[in-house]
């Protein structure tokens, strides 16, 4: 249903598995800059309306599974880490040149949008099936639901506000180089490390 071109690494969950504070700070940050993510595409593209309607949705939303996160990472007797680069979205945002009009750039950050989510998604299936922690396992199954009506809301989106044709081969062209990237990650305690 995701469509990614390339599957983690089972063995990634080794990795959190050891790390688990660490994945939770990493975590959260996520969560906030994905709130971020959709309160920026409010103040860039005030002008469409049913967007404006998600993204307000959304931002309260992703700040709802910040704090359900942040709760966790006290519960465990810890503090929120900082935060720190995540180099699958530095290394996927030099796909799309910039530049381009209005509506260009508009796809280009859904397709964005959409593509972090899928991965997001992805990852939370494996944490929720491989954690040791039922608890924990429980927690990414709720959110890996919730991630996948993300994706498909920022696709679908895309392909509202762009030409269907050419945002679906902008898409197609996007996980493939999405999947070059992720080959080289996967080795850290990260969400998309």
């Amino acid at each position: 249903m995701l469509g990614l071109k390339l599957p983690t690494d089972p063995r990634w969950v080794n990795i959190v598995e050891k790390n688990i504070d660490e994945i939770l700070t990493d975590h959260a940050y996520c969560e906030q800059k994905a709130a971020s993510t959709a309160i920026s595409l409010i103040v860039s593209f005030p002008e469409y309306s049913a967007l404006v309607q998600e993204m307000t949705a959304l931002a309260r939303e992703e700040m709802g599974h910040f704090k359900m996160v942040h709760d966790r990472i006290i519960g465990r007797g810890q503090t929120l880490g900082r935060d720190r680069k995540d180099l699958f979205v530095v290394e996927l945002l030099k796909f799309f040149p910039k530049g381009g009009s209005r509506t260009t750039q508009l796809v280009h950050r859904l397709l964005y949008a959409a593509l972090i989510e899928a991965r997001s998604c992805e990852r939370f299936r494996l944490l929720s099936e491989a954690l040791k922690d039922k608890e924990l396992a429980d927690f990414y199954h709720k959110l890996m639901v919730s991630e996948a009506g993300h994706y498909t809301m920022f696709l679908s989106f895309a392909r509202t506000y762009g030409d269907r044709k050419e945002v679906d081969q902008k898409w197609e062209d996007l996980l493939a180089y999405e999947a070059s990237i992720i080959k080289n990650l996967g080795t850290k305690e990260t969400i998309h490390g």
